[in-house]
Parts: C-alpha cells; structure tokens; sequence
C-alpha cells in the first residue's frame, strides 16, 4: 500500500501531462487552418464560418448597405420628418470584428483556447455588429429637415385701424438643438438599432417670439412725421408712389434692428407691381419701372430724422427734385443707393405711411423718451449754386421742328443743419447731412430731315452758334410749313404775271384793194349813205372783225 501510495501521484500527474499534450496537439492542429473562421461563428446574422477575413468583411459590408435604405422618424415637439439611414452617414463601426472572428479558439493560453473550442461545440459564437454615424452628416441633415423640425414662432402683431393700435398675441415655436439632437443619433445607433426601421425622438427648445405683447403695447407715441404732395405726378408714378408705400406700411422694427427700404419695397419690376415713370438716369430724365419711388424714401426718411433714429446709409439724387428742399431727399437706385436706419430706441417702432388726396404721409410710432420741452427742426442751405447750359442738338424730326427734350436742372451744394431747441432756447446747430446736386442743361432738339440742301445747311449752322434765339428764328424761317409758303407764293406771283400779260393775236392778211382810182366820187357817196342806212349791221360787223378786243380778253379768264 505505501508503494501505491506513492507510485499513484506520479501516474496521475503523467496522465494530466499526457491530457495537456494531447489538447495542445488538437489545438495546434486546428490552428494550422490559418485565416479560415471556425464553424458556428456568425457577426450579426451572418454565418461566416469558413470564411477568410476578405470574404467575412465583404459579407458584413453586404449586408451594412442593405440596411442604409431603414428609414427613421426624427421628431421635435409635434414636428417631424423621415430620412434614410444613408443620409444619417450610418456605417459598420466595429470592423475588427472580423479579427475577433479568426481568433476564436487560437488566442489565449492553452486552457483558454481549449475551452473556446469546447464551447463553440456546445453553442454559436455570436458577435455583435455595431454601428455608428458620420456626425457631419447628422449635421447636414438637420440643417436640410430644419423648416420641417424646426417651428418658428409667431410674432406678436401690431397693426393701425381707424386710428388706434390693435395687438395680436403670438405663439411660442420649438427649434432643435443641434448638439444634443447628433448625441442622441449617435446614442441609437451605438446601443439601439436592429437595422429595422426606427423613432429618434430630438431634443428641442422652445423660441419666443422676438418682442413681448407687453412690449408692444408700448408703441403708442408719435416720435417723427412728415409728408410730401405728389398730385402732379403721371398715373404711372403715383401707382408706384403707392405700391411703395402699402409695402412699408405696418413694418414694425425691433430694438436694435435695422430696416432696408429698397429690400422691403423691391424688386423695382412689372411683376412686383410697379409701372413706367420718370427717374433720373446719368443726367437725363428717363422712363423706368418704379419711377417716383424715390418720393417715398425721402418722406420716410423726414420722418424717421424726426424720430431721431439712427440713418445707416443715406444717398442724395444725382439731381435736385422739387418735393422736398435740398439735402432733405434720400434716393433709391438698384442697390448701389437705398435708404437704411436702424430703431435705436429701447422699444418696438411702428412704421405708417398712407396716402391721401395727392399727399404722401409717414409716421413713426414709439414710445416716447424724449423731453417733451425739447423740440427737433432741419433747416436747408445752400452753399454754392451752379446754373444749368442749354444744349441744342439735331435729330431726325421734319426740319425746323423744335422740342425741349430735357428741362434744365439747376446743380447746387447744400447741406441740413439739425437744429435742438428746449423751451424755444436753442441748444444745438449742426450740419447732419452734404449733398451735391448735379446741374442738368436743358436740351434743345431741331429737326433736320428734308430735301432741301439749302434749309438743312441753314439749320446746322443755326446749331452751331448754340444760341437759341438763332435757332428758333432760323427753324420758323426754314421749317417744312415756311418752305411750303414760300414756294406756294411764288408759284401764285408767277401765275398772277401770266395772266398779267394776254396773249397777242395773229395779224389777219391785208386783202387786196382794187384799183377804184378810175372811179368816180359817187361810188363812195353811195357807201356812205348805205351806212347811214343800216347802221345795226355794220355794228355786228365792226364786232366780229375786232376778234382782239380786252373785254373779250377778261371774259375768259373770269371762265378759268
């Protein structure tokens, strides 16, 4: 018994060795099938056992892409929108699980790998595909979907009827959260998905309108006004001049905001409403859609100085206009001239403007902060005059025709004083703004087309001296209406010394008289008293012989 005692730990820990080598042996020759998946290993779904590394990796990447077209629910509040998981960047994260795939049962030591593969003959080995997204694409992707997530507010509202302000309550809105709403995307795909179609709900903020109904109430004062007549104006400007003005009406300008009015009334074009009228143009008067805007900037712009808001750009005209005195017009032009100011007061301002019987009014409502003993004038001066030339130029109209295709403007230099008074007392006089005005020659077009050499050579010399007593008295003396005159005068003097002068008649032959010398006296007798006898016969006679008679002459004509 001793012996065994002692002979069986050795045989025991022989056979143990023994075990060991021939576990070892298995295993080693198991791992001799490198790169190849053991069976009864799948990533996801699928069996990749068999499977190299190249072929297990385009067998997960199969089956990732069929999976970019689940589509997802992204919702904020009451908001909401789809999109594909494609348009979210969804991709395989962790791809070394295909390493982990190969290693299974030959990574560890040797107890380890034994039990790996004893295990995989009980089960499957099953790993896990995870997932995660490209965030700049998240980003992109709710910037895209924003109007559709997003809820804007609805703005408190204040409108003007029949004299009395009237408010309307807005509506808070819900806007997402741009970084919280791509860590709860990367959260889903990370820890949730399935591949199957899904719901992300995103974190969302409430937006508040962006003035108080409280606030609003405070618009009530009126801080600036003015008004400008435009009834002389053509139908096609005081259209324009109205169309302008709806469009400002009602603006309601936040502290600190700033208003564009060419970006409120334009584009300056037939489809937003404006017609054909006269506008200034590199020195000329031409015709062109919006025409008489300007009138509108310039009221707006009386008023708001007189609200004492602050002017962020300002253009004079190129030329003097006569609604307003110099240096008190703001000019509208495409968008290389416009008017801008900003409410630099602390509460909301009320923009209204209306016209009435040919008068163009602005006002400016707000509340009122300003001492009410302190009282705010401009006074216009002009610094420098420059009178206009007149231009006299031909043109293709019937000759000596004369029209005045421009009127002259006069060029000046001004500026505006603001001038503060308190009490009457005059606290302060400066210059708030300069202008130049362009001077502007009026022009004189003469017609020059006509046949005649002799009155187009007259006129273009008439041009030439540029004065226009010249050309106006040479344009009478040669216009198409002279020159017919004149020519219609001759033509009758002519006619008038045609018939002036009668044709002469013929000489009638001399007939031969006989030889009466051999008669006798009583021959002679005899025809006398004949004639004595039938004096009415030999009248008709003496008629008929004197064919070139005057009063014959004068009958004939009188027949003409």
């Amino acid at each position: 018994m001793k012996i065994w005692k002692k002979i069986l730990p050795f045989a025991a820990f022989a056979i143990i060795v023994a075990g060991f080598s021939l576990a070892s042996d298995m295993v080693k020759a198991q791992e001799n099938e490198d790169g190849v998946i053991p069976d009864k290993v799948y990533i996801g779904d699928i069996a990749v056992g068999g499977m190299n590394a190249d072929e297990a990796t385009q067998a997960v990447q199969a089956d990732v892409a069929q999976k970019m077209s689940a589509q997802f629910t992204l919702t904020a509040g009451e908001r909401q929108v789809t999109v594909s998981a494609a348009d979210l960047g969804v991709e395989w994260a962790n791809t070394h699980v295909i390493e982990d795939a190969l290693t299974v049962g030959k990574a560890g030591n040797l107890i380890e790998r034994y039990k790996a593969k004893k295990d995989l003959e009980n089960a499957d080995k099953v790993f896990d595909i995870q997932y995660d997204v490209d965030e700049q694409k998240v980003k992109s992707c709710l910037e895209e979907n924003a109007g559709e997530l997003n809820q804007e507010p609805v703005e408190n509202g204040l409108t003007r009827e029949n004299g009395a302000f009237v408010l309307t309550e807005g509506k808070q809105g819900v806007e997402v959260d741009t970084t919280k709403a791509v860590a709860e995307i990367e959260d889903f795909f990370s820890s949730d998905w399935n591949g199957e179609n899904g719901t992300i709900e995103l974190s969302a903020k409430v937006v508040d309108p962006k003035v108080s109904a409280e606030d609003l109430k405070k618009v009530k004062d009126v801080l600036g006004t003015f008004s400008t007549d435009f009834s002389a104006s053509s139908a096609g400007r005081i259209a324009n001049v109205k169309n302008a003005t709806e469009k400002i009406n009602g603006t309601v300008l936040y502290p600190g905001e700033e208003f564009s009015v060419y970006d409120s009334i334009g584009p300056l074009d037939a489809s937003n409403g404006y017609e054909l009228a006269g506008a200034y143009e590199n020195g000329t008067t031409v015709e062109s859609y919006g025409g008489g805007v300007c009138q509108v900037s310039t009221t707006l712009y009386n008023a708001v100085i007189r609200a004492e808001l602050e002017v962020t750009e300002r253009f004079n005209h190129s030329m003097m206009v006569d609604y307003v005195q110099p240096s008190m017009d703001a000019a509208i032009a495409g968008t290389y001239k416009n008017l801008k100011f900003k409410n630099s007061t602390e509460a909301p301002v009320y923009i209204e403007g209306y016209t009435n019987g040919g008068i163009l009014y602005f006002t400016i409502y707000g509340e009122e902060t300003r001492d009410p003993d302190r009282q705010v004038t401009f006074e216009s001066e002009t610094v420098s005059v420059d009178e206009p030339a007149t231009q006299i130029v031909a043109s293709g109209d019937p000759i000596g025709s004369v029209s005045v295709t421009q009127k002259s403007h006069t060029g000046r230099t001004a500026q505006l004083w603001k001038i503060v008074t308190v009490n009457g007392v005059e606290k302060s006089r400066e210059v708030f703004n300069k202008s130049k005005y362009n001077a502007s020659p009026k022009i004189i077009s003469v017609g020059t087309a006509s046949d005649n050499g002799d009155a187009i050579n007259a006129i273009n010399a008439a041009i030439a001296t540029q004065d226009e007593a010249t050309v106006r008295a040479t344009a009478a003396e040669w216009s198409a209406d002279a020159i017919a005159a004149r020519q219609a005068q001759a033509d009758a003097e002519a006619a008038a010394a045609q018939q002036a002068t009668p044709e002469q008649p013929a000489t009638p032959e001399t007939p031969e008289q006989p030889d009466n010398s051999g008669q006798d006296d009583s021959s002679k007798t005899d025809a006398s008293d004949k004639k004595d006898d039938s004096g009415k016969e030999d009248t008709d006679n003496s008629k008929s012989d004197d064919s070139g008679d005057t009063d014959q002459g004068d009958d004939s004509s009188a027949e003409e």
